[in-house]
């Protein structure tokens, strides 16, 4: 297979293409972060309805991103990579256009869609285009540049909330997405393993599906029902078999979606623990620092999109530095500091407690953030070229889902089970907060009953003038609380990212066929 350089018109071509489309994807995720607070108001949802807002579109994505890298490799790369770009727009231009949460829930399952075909191609049309010795360059760019939109979509994000127009952060995928499609229709060539004659294994893209859906809709329901309610139990046991029975159907299938025989090579197993334990970390702790700046701490959203510009400078400056460096003396070391790092800067976040709001910024959350960002800038293009160079080429589309796949299951993991565990530790703590208070039974309810809604808690309409400020101080205390376990959760999990490079991420590794 033809390779081209990173610097020739092609190699250019390629870089700008996939790194709009993938932008357009990344963007959409953390602007939504930030516009949840305007969205939860403007849509009335609960906090759970929250949860499902992110969780559509991230199961989707889970469950068919696997089959997404395998039809690229099959069909042709460019071909699939387009076709997913057209039903993310269509998508996002739905979600704008929704006025309900069951419709934006709906619209954002067709982003999901979307975004399984057109995420792994990105990646898949570099490694399997780009020279060898310029690979961990152009996925270093790739890195940097989609990270440096992304990080702009909190800030993009916040100034559209805050002027109420919260809807554009879909809108604004629509003219990215037609420009992407028109590059790659005219400047890029396309590509697919001619050798590649297998099938595509619909029942293990099935079976995956339903076994992510079931156990996100089982932690979700936790808050609401319990665990011990069949809809929770039931649900979860019912996600565990079907993932068990995804395995088998993997170990079985001469054409699976997930070749288990790549596992077998350390570097290419250890990278995807990685993904999945940082991701879901980073996941978290992002999403429960947006709600706690906005709901809790007094910032604008537009002030907590802007927070994170420190993290975007970092990946800026560091992020294809690291990718080229890790070319030229492997990703190990890099991929053991980052994630230390980056767990680092999530549990330094973790301490904040109730802050003067953002003129206090610089002594409270600049640390972390910062700390956050270098971890992060560090380990992305290391990681990614860890994942890539460790399997053949006709197995990239694979390898780029795989590892995909991988970040977006650990972000429905995060989003279902940290969801759930910050109502529960939310409650706990509020429990603790009002023992004390002169309420009635049903006042006590009432308040309590609030605690599903996290850091948009409104105190009820049946409570006293005087103990309506008590009330939301407690409100307050509860959300910080939760918050606080959740960012010491995710900062374990990046801890745990760098020992899984610390064992098993080697330098020199043979490639995968």
């Amino acid at each position: 297979m033809a390779t081209v350089a990173l610097r020739s018109p092609a190699g250019k071509w390629i870089m700008v293409s996939t790194i709009l489309a993938s932008a357009m994807a990344f963007i959409d995720a953390t602007a939504l972060n930030v516009v949840l607070p305007s969205l939860q108001k403007n849509l009335h949802a609960t906090g759970a309805d929250l949860f499902w807002i992110l969780n559509a579109y991230l199961l989707m994505l889970a469950s068919l991103i696997l089959i997404g890298g395998a039809m690229g490799d099959k069909l042709g790369r460019k071909k699939i990579f387009m076709a997913g770009i057209f039903i993310f727009i269509i998508g996002s231009a739905a979600c704008g256009l929704s006025d309900s949460v069951i419709l934006l829930v709906l619209f954002r399952v067709v982003q999901g869609i979307g975004g399984a075909l057109m995420i792994p191609g990105s990646l898949s049309l570099i490694s399997s285009s780009i020279d060898a010795k310029e690979r961990g360059k152009a996925i270093g760019t790739w890195s940097a540049f989609t990270t440096v939109v992304t990080m702009g979509g909190p800030v993009l994000g916040g100034a559209l909330a805050d002027a109420g127009l919260w809807r554009y952060i879909f809108f604004i995928n629509v003219p990215i997405g037609i420009a992407a499609l028109l590059m790659l229709a005219f400047k890029v060539n396309e590509i697919k393993d001619e050798d590649n004659k297998a099938g595509l294994d619909f029942p293990g893209a099935i079976t995956i599906a339903l076994g992510l859906a079931l156990i996100t809709f089982g932690f979700l329901r936790v808050p609401a029902v319990g665990l011990y309610h069949i809809q929770a139990y039931g649900s979860l046991a019912a996600g565990v078999v079907f993932l068990a029975v995804f395995i088998l159907i993997e170990i079985k299938s001469t054409n699976p979606m997930m070749p288990l025989k790549l596992f077998t090579n350390t570097t290419f197993s250890g990278a995807n623990l990685l993904t999945f334990f940082l991701y879901a970390g980073l996941g978290a702790g992002m999403l429960f620092l947006s709600l706690n700046l906005v709901q809790v701490q007094g910032y604008s959203q537009l002030q907590s999109g802007l927070t994170f510009l420190p993290f975007t400078v970092l990946m800026v400056t560091i992020a294809r530095f690291a990718g080229s460096l890790a070319d030229k003396h492997g990703p190990r070391l890099f991929l053991i500091v980052g994630p230390a790092l980056a767990g680092a800067g999530l549990l330094i976040l973790s301490f904040i407690k109730q802050t003067n709001g953002p003129s206090a910024y610089w002594t409270t959350f600049f640390p972390g953030v910062l700390v956050l960002g270098l971890g992060m800038s560090f380990t992305v293009a290391p990681l990614t070229a860890a994942v890539m160079g460790s399997v053949s080429d006709h197995f990239s589309g694979t390898a780029s889902g795989i590892n995909n796949a991988m970040t977006r299951i650990s972000g429905v993991f995060a989003n279902a089970i940290f969801g759930a565990l910050a109502v529960l530790f939310f409650s706990g703590a509020l429990q603790k907060q009002i023992q004390t208070m002169p309420l009635n039974a049903k006042d006590r309810q009432a308040v309590m009953q609030q605690a599903t809604d996290l850091g948009n808690a409104k105190v009820p309409a049946t409570i006293s003038a005087a103990n309506k400020p008590v009330i939301e101080k407690a409100y307050h205390a509860g959300f910080i609380s939760a918050y606080s376990n959740i960012m010491q959760i995710s900062a374990a999990l990046g801890f745990l990212g760098a020992l899984m490079a610390l064992v098993f991420i080697k330098n020199k590794t043979v490639k995968q066929t």
